[in-house]
């Protein structure tokens, strides 16, 4: 199991949401005022927008507030936005430099520097639990991935599947969501004798059928499981896919990915009396959801949006494939699993309305099961596609890939792209040390830090940390880039409140390489380690120990290292 936050931790404002919570509570009361002054209740309007601005002089946030209001108030926007930003001066008081008014009515808000040291602050004390904790209501989820079938070697569609679980897996267990991992295993139904049958030939020095598994991998396993080429090929079949669960497991753990809580077996499902599958027949049949038509059962899908009613049991007495996937996902809700995510493959998109109307036939509902697809993964070399044929037996495999351009590039760049988006993975950009490629770039950049803190000395980075609490107001102005720093640090909380909402890793990767970036420029334009006067480099000692740990937690939230040397 993936866990959340432990319970020991204070998961407070400025870990879970941050000053930016608490920036956007103010707002939301500044335009309860206005709404109240006009007598207005407030209905169920968008929430206003709390953005950082492209540009550092259209301020540090900025709000639609005023433009939502004025709609519902029936006032000039802009004339909403002065008063808007009359409001806040009021409420935070000193923390608020100035704001502008700009366009058609945004409120620009330019914050102290004393804001941003004391949010800096709260960061650093909020240690790892910094943007943890942030979901509004835990959930008990479970994420279904890789579940490749067991016959073969997992491959590189297999190793963006399992980078994109396990990343979805953390982050739902980082924002405070308790999360299992399953991986289900199809050991049922004709694929496994044919299984066997292929491994039979190879033993005994045959053609290997044309419609069966081909590849080195088929010689191996007939040349170290005992007595092949005379055993029950259903037998022998079974054998091979334990053998094969064996090196789908080590491949996983190899790529990092945390161990599953399940592994569950499809041919549990047609065990015991009743079977899983029996009994999930039963629910749907007593509930009126099933009809006989020429000898069969079906479901009534199209009750629930489907495009045809679908077969359960075929007339010769047979469950079909999609009987067991309706027992597996009912046996999953009788677990006790608020919400189900399941993570497929590409040539799944047919099969999503059908599932979608049975779970709802169970009396589950749909928007508690998403089936989230996946799309494919192609290899670049010299600037051309890398061709794969499974049935030839010659795809790349997850090792093959590890092997080649190492695990934290292999994740990084199945994990930058939205999961229904093909990938296009480089091969020869991701073994770069350079610039031009984003793991490096942002792992880079973390070791940086860490070398620069090490010629500081312990003593003089916990003097920092300690100082940054007892910030003088008066202090020295922040640079830009220190500005700029900051406010992407106390974006992180935000950033991994959204990749968690639309599962979307990728988001992590866009924001660490940006954190890394804003690093870089500070940098480039601040002395840190001999910067006077010692408040000033407490600072931005104390901002660098902020940023590493940040990039640390991104990365890791990817399943990607942050090493201290480069």
């Amino acid at each position: 199991m993936t866990d959340p936050p432990a319970a020991d931790q204070t998961i407070d404002t400025a870990a879970a949401g941050g000053p930016l919570q608490a920036l956007r509570a103010e707002v939301l009361a500044a335009a309860a005022e206005l709404r109240g002054e006009r007598g207005t209740a407030g209905g169920a309007a968008a929430a206003p927008a709390i953005e950082r601005p492209k540009q550092a002089s259209f301020g540090d946030y900025s709000t639609n507030a005023a433009l939502l209001l004025a709609g519902e108030l029936g006032s000039a926007p802009r004339e909403l936005a002065e008063r808007l930003g009359a409001s806040l001066r009021e409420r935070l008081g000193e923390d608020l430099d100035r704001f502008e008014v700009a366009g058609p009515g945004f409120v620009n808000l330019f914050l102290a520097d004393a804001w941003c040291r004391r949010s800096l602050a709260g960061a650093l004390a909020a240690g790892e639990a910094f943007g943890a904790g942030g979901a509004e209501r835990s959930e008990r989820v479970l994420v279904e991935f890789v579940s490749a079938n067991p016959t073969g070697p997992l491959h590189v569609g297999h190793a963006r599947n399992a980078a994109y679980g396990d990343s979805v897996s953390r982050l739902l267990a980082f924002h405070g969501h308790d999360v299992d991992r399953e991986f289900y295993v199809n050991d049922a139904g004709s694929q496994i004798r044919k299984f066997g049958e292929s491994i039979a030939a190879a033993a005994r020095g045959e053609e290997v059928p044309e419609d069966g598994y081909h590849g080195e991998y088929i010689g191996e396993l007939a040349e170290q499981l005992p007595d092949a080429a005379t055993a029950d090929p259903g037998e022998l079949g079974r054998a091979a896919v334990d053998m094969m669960l064996g090196r789908i497991e080590r491949s996983l753990a190899d790529f990092r990915v945390a161990g599953f809580d399940h592994w569950q077996r499809e041919s549990r499902l047609h065990e015991g009396d009743p079977s899983p599958i029996d009994h999930t027949l039963a629910i749907l049949t007593e509930q009126g959801r099933t009809f006989e038509h020429e000898g069969a059962l079906w479901l009534r899908t199209t009750e629930f949006g489907d495009d045809k009613d679908r077969v359960l049991v075929r007339s010769n007495g047979e469950h079909t494939y999609f009987a067991s996937d309706i027992a597996y996902h009912e046996d999953k809700r009788e677990r006790g699993f608020a919400r189900q995510l399941d993570v497929w493959g590409a040539d799944h998109h047919g099969y999503v309305a059908r599932m979608k109307a049975a779970y709802q036939a169970l009396g589950g509902d749909p928007d508690e099961l998403e089936l989230l697809i996946m799309q494919l993964v192609h290899l670049l070399r010299s600037g051309e596609r890398a061709q794969m044929s499974k049935r030839a037996g010659e795809f790349v495999t997850l090792d093959d890939l590890v092997a080649d351009i190492g695990v934290d590039a292999a994740r990084w760049y199945l994990l930058a792209r939205s999961h229904d988006t093909t990938v296009d993975l480089d091969l020869d950009l991701a073994r770069e040390q350079s610039n031009e490629n984003p793991v490096y770039y942002v792992q880079y950049a973390h070791a940086r830090i860490a070398s620069m803190l090490h010629r500081a000395g312990e003593q003089r980075v916990q003097q920092a940390l300690a100082d940054v609490p007892r910030a003088d107001a008066a202090a020295e102005p922040l640079h830009p880039s220190e500005r700029a720093l900051v406010l992407l640090l106390l974006g992180f909380p935000g950033e991994v409140a959204e990749a968690a909402r639309r599962r979307a890793p990728h988001r992590m990767t866009a924001y660490a390489l940006e954190l890394a970036q804003g690093f870089t420029a500070f940098y480039r334009d601040c002395r840190v380690v001999g910067s006077e006067p010692a408040q000033v480099e407490s600072f931005r000692i104390a901002l660098s120990v902020a940023a590493m740990r940040t990039i640390a937690r991104a990365l890791a939230l990817l399943g990607i290292a942050a090493p201290d040397h480069m």
